[in-house]
């Protein structure tokens, strides 16, 4: 039995297990405490803080904010399997996402696990699988620490991604075997210089090469890296489909929009090019299908990615496993300036609006309405899948680490994800405030979120466009032609009783002014603010052909 020394008095593995946390940077921990977690969290320190969310789906997305904007490891404790459950749909974007959750889950005394009591993790390392990297159960109570650092080290190492504890509760009053190992890892590796070589050449015999930038980009800081090397090809550049970062300047001359989700649809977009660089990304994030050729004729792909499955999972095109900062500053030394294509144009988009407005607005009008407020430093999260591309055309992303969207197409995540970048920006003291564009119908899905937003009193805004609808689902009912489907409309929703409910600031504006003016007094205010704005209702094409 080893002793503290400067106590004198045996370690416990409770002990022994937050003095490691520390050493980590894990002090700020999210969960929903139960039964099974109580021992973990007695005595909880005072240079801890404990992120209380009302369910566990809020809880994992909150954190995942909180890790995406920190870009550090976060702890989260979930209550045994049956919290597990709860959260299970924003474990899967987290691991969609590549964020870095070390998540500890309770589990029921060793000495009546055999026989299957109540709130038992039963097998406990399958439940979270395949939506973690690592999931594992201490053999001995001695073993929790050390169990905890391999989750933060597998965690971090390329590509990043949640990983999973199950603590018997009895464990935490065991004697310790002494202080945990604290070890580093790498977060990020270099291409190899053969295969930067190659794929440098074929970049350079490229006749009209086209970028696709994806998330990888702007998590391995390689922002300024990928505008360097899309002006150094004077290539025109898109975002992936579905990207949950930005990873390029929307307003940029040679940004020319998200590529389409489809199969068919983004081959056709891509015609006319014969190479197509794929960095940070997988090939591709299709939904839904619309078939087609995988690549326009003539045109070959190179993928850049720090994810061997996406390397491996890719359709088409050769990859390069990389960090993506690091192969575009390889690809900027090796691949000289292109003199010969003419400047590119910015891409030209309508914004002009009806006058007088509509009314109701369309999704369009509203969001024009809070572009003319838009402080510079704001952050938007984004879960209104229907009106993002109108959401776009007025909130384009011009710096990075200002947007940020789930990667599992699973809605939940918005709100809390908001929540939990709203913490991170107050903690590091920023005054950025955190704008979260989420419909009527997602924010149901994990609305507990309001609670801990007021509580805490963080400056983040809810945009609610309210068309009372699943209008994702009426779009995907036409693509797949399935009339008459049930359960697509939503009245009664009550956004702005809702938001004050749970403790925030909850008011509906109608019209462009009222939008202004509800949203400049948002911005100035100390906590959360939910502004419901009632849109038109409108039907438009999921997919274009």
């Amino acid at each position: 039995m080893t002793k503290d020394k400067q106590n004198e008095v045996p370690m416990t593995v409770h002990e022994a297990t937050y003095r490691l946390l520390r050493k980590l940077g894990l002090t700020t921990v999210f969960g929903n405490p139960g039964s099974t977690e109580q021992p973990f969290l007695k005595n909880f320190p005072k240079d801890f803080q404990y992120v209380l969310g009302l369910q566990e789906a809020s809880v994992v997305a909150m954190a995942d904010g909180f890790s995406q904007a920190t870009q550090k490891p976060v702890l989260v404790n979930l209550h045994s399997g049956a919290g597990t459950g709860n959260g299970m749909c924003n474990i899967m974007t987290a691991f969609q996402n590549k964020t870095p959750l070390i998540i500890t889950a309770g589990q029921q005394t060793r000495e009546m696990i055999l026989c299957d009591p109540l709130l038992t993790n039963r097998e406990e390392t399958m439940l979270p699988r395949p939506w973690v990297k690592w999931a594992y159960q201490p053999v001995r109570a001695q073993d929790v620490p050390g169990a905890i650092m391999r989750a933060y080290a597998a965690a971090l190492q390329p590509p990043a991604g949640p990983v999973y504890v199950s603590i018997p509760l009895d464990d935490w009053d065991q004697p310790a075997l002494g202080d945990a190992v604290v070890r580093s890892v790498s977060s990020r590796y270099s291409p190899d210089p053969q295969r930067v070589a190659l794929f440098a050449e074929r970049i350079q015999k490229s006749k009209n090469p086209v970028l696709l930038y994806g998330p990888e980009i702007e998590r391995s800081g390689g922002w300024d890296a990928a505008v360097k090397f899309a002006e150094r090809l004077n290539a025109p550049v898109y975002i992936t489909p579905l990207s949950d970062r930005a990873s390029f300047p929307q307003t940029h001359p040679q940004f020319r929009g998200m590529a389409p989700i489809a199969i068919g649809p983004l081959s056709k977009k891509l015609q006319g090019h014969d190479l197509i660089i794929v960095i940070g990304a997988q090939v591709f994030r299709y939904y839904p299908f619309v078939g087609g050729d995988y690549l326009p004729q003539g045109a070959e792909l190179l993928q850049v990615t720090n994810d061997p499955y996406d390397a491996a999972a890719a359709i088409v095109g050769d990859s390069l496993l990389s960090d993506a900062k690091l192969a575009l500053e390889a690809f900027i030394d090796a691949v000289p300036v292109a003199k010969s294509r003419p400047a590119l144009a910015p891409l030209s988009i309508d914004r002009k609006l009806p006058s007088p407005p509509n009314s109701p607005l369309t999704a369009l009008e509203a969001f024009a309405a809070l572009s003319e407020l838009r402080p510079d430093d704001a952050i938007l999260v984004n879960e209104t899948a229907s009106n993002f591309a109108d959401l776009l055309q007025f909130w384009p992303i011009v710096k990075p680490d200002s947007f940020y969207t789930f990667a599992s197409g699973g809605l939940g995540w918005g709100s809390p994800a908001a929540v939990g970048v709203a913490i991170a920006e107050k903690k590091m003291g920023t005054g950025r405030a955190v704008v979260c564009a989420i419909g009527d119908g997602a924010i149901q899905y994990s609305v507990q979120d309001l609670y801990t937003a007021a509580q805490l009193k963080l400056k983040v805004i809810f945009i609610v466009p309210c068309n009372g609808e699943y209008a994702i689902l009426k779009e995907f009912a036409v693509l797949e032609k399935t009339p008459n489907v049930p359960a697509l409309d939503l009245p009664g929703l009550d956004i702005v009783a809702t938001a004050k409910a749970f403790g925030c600031v909850g008011v509906a504006a109608n019209t462009t002014d009222e939008i202004k003016k509800e949203f400049a007094k948002a911005l100035k205010a100390e906590g959360p603010t939910v502004i419901a704005i009632p849109i038109a209702r409108q039907e438009r094409a999921l997919v274009a052909e």
